[in-house]
């Protein structure tokens, strides 16, 4: 979200009498309110149906539903979770590392009332903040797709919201620790992207490789519904992006822009460097590099100008070429839909990156005095941080799901199939 013009903020500013005359009037807009519901539903498109086509592509022709199935649960599972307790914690009260309990089960939000936006109502807020955290969580399912358990991915999905997501939410967007450090995260670099991307290799590593994986052939099983999941995700992120602005406004209209230039970019770069490396360039890398750079772009959107987004993409194609392939076999891990050589690449890319192209010689929005290299410093601190955070909460609840559910079907069910084994359905025929 938008700092340090900080809408989200204002909660922990307004506490404090002395900020009082420069806090901005706070009056319902009615184009802001339109935009931000806009933005709002164009979250819900990222995740249903984006994510989970760009997913169930992927997936083997056995497993496409398991995987559409634990996307929509997962989406509907957090947004319960969001407005029984996550919003509170996350945007209501000051402590360093979570909110308090001030607005749990929503109390005290009216149609009426205006939240950590001056000029929306809190309730289009809570709701655009929600989708957030819906498609956060729901992007660790890549990871461990094909063998986990439907039971246990629920379970981790609810601990690790509850204590990795809406603590994050509330260290960088809710005035917490990170925020304070001056971090910039304008749409969810740490707090989405390094955030699930390091959860999701966590659970890779703890449910452990799929059968025959590196011996038997697990290509996707139809990569153009994965092109039809990768254009919804680029379509959905303005709303991810744009929408950060918190205001129909001309951040909104920056933000919107280097949406276009970065993904772009990045799928160049990405085609290109496949091309120098292995002869020729795919459609499934083209369309991974164009995730890479709205990953990469994500967190500094709002911050950097056209041409520094245009860079920042560049950088990201390669990079997350390299995460889907050499770091991922120097890990050893069966990630497998890539979702920390994507999302955790990406985003710690574009994190550092923000730190560089936000300074205004470079065409940023940041002000005169700003620092690139005590800001990269920064940036690198709440990458660290966040790597340290989700991956210690990730660990936890893999071990607390395994105890109580297990983590990972039958060798027998795995080799069957999620679709049949787990929802007694299949995707295609019979």
């Amino acid at each position: 979200m938008r700092r340090p013009r900080p809408a989200l903020v204002l909660l922990a500013l307004s506490a404090v009498p002395a900020f009082a005359a420069a806090t901005p009037p706070r009056a319902i807009d009615s184009g802001d309110t339109a935009w931000m519901l806009t933005s709002t539903l164009l979250v819900i498109l990222m995740t249903l149906p984006g994510l989970a086509l760009f997913y169930g592509g992927l997936a083997r022709s056995r497993n496409m539903l398991s995987v559409l199935m634990q996307v929509l649960v997962i989406f509907s599972l957090v947004s319960i979770l969001w407005v029984l307790y996550g919003y509170s914690l996350a945007f209501s009260g000051d402590g360093r590392f979570l909110g308090d309990a001030g607005k749990l089960l929503l109390r005290g939000v009216t149609p009426d009332s205006i939240g950590a936006l001056p000029t929306v109502p809190e309730y289009v807020f809570v709701a655009f903040q929600g989708t957030f955290a819906a498609i956060t969580v729901a992007l660790v399912v890549g990871a461990w797709a094909e063998r986990a358990r439907f039971s246990a991915v629920l379970l981790f999905a609810l601990l690790w919201f509850s204590f990795s997501y809406v603590p994050m939410a509330h260290l960088v967007w809710g005035g917490g620790l990170l925020a304070r450090d001056g971090a910039l995260d304008f749409a969810g670099g740490t707090v989405v992207h390094i955030n699930a991307g390091i959860a999701g290799l966590v659970a890779a590593y703890r449910v452990g490789p799929r059968t025959g994986f590196g011996r038997e052939s697990m290509a996707p099983h139809s990569l153009a519904l994965t092109l039809v999941g990768a254009a919804l995700l680029w379509v959905g992120w303005f709303g991810f992006n744009a929408g950060s602005a918190g205001a129909a406004d001309g951040l909104a209209g920056l933000a919107f822009v280097n949406t276009v230039l970065a993904p772009a970019a990045a799928a160049l770069g990405w085609s290109a460097a496949e091309a120098l490396h292995k002869g020729r360039a795919s459609m499934l890398g083209a369309a991974s590099g164009a995730v890479a750079g709205l990953v990469a772009v994500t967190p500094a959107a709002g911050f950097v100008g056209p041409m520094g987004a245009i860079a920042i993409g560049l950088a990201a194609g390669p990079a997350c070429l390299w995460g889907v392939g050499g770091l991922k076999r120097l890990l050893r891990v069966d990630d497998a839909f890539d979702v920390f050589g994507v999302h955790g690449v990406g985003g710690i890319v574009g994190a550092l990156l923000t730190g560089v192209f936000a300074a205004p010689a470079l065409g940023g929005t940041e002000g005169v005095d700003f620092a690139i290299g005590h800001q990269v410093w920064v940036q690198a601190r709440s990458v660290l941080f966040t790597v340290a955070w989700s991956g210690a909460v990730a660990l936890l609840a893999c071990w607390i799901a395994d105890r109580l559910l297990g983590l990972r079907v039958s060798v027998e069910d795995e080799r069957a199939g999620l679709d049949l084994t787990s929802h007694g359905e299949r995707a295609y025929g019979q």
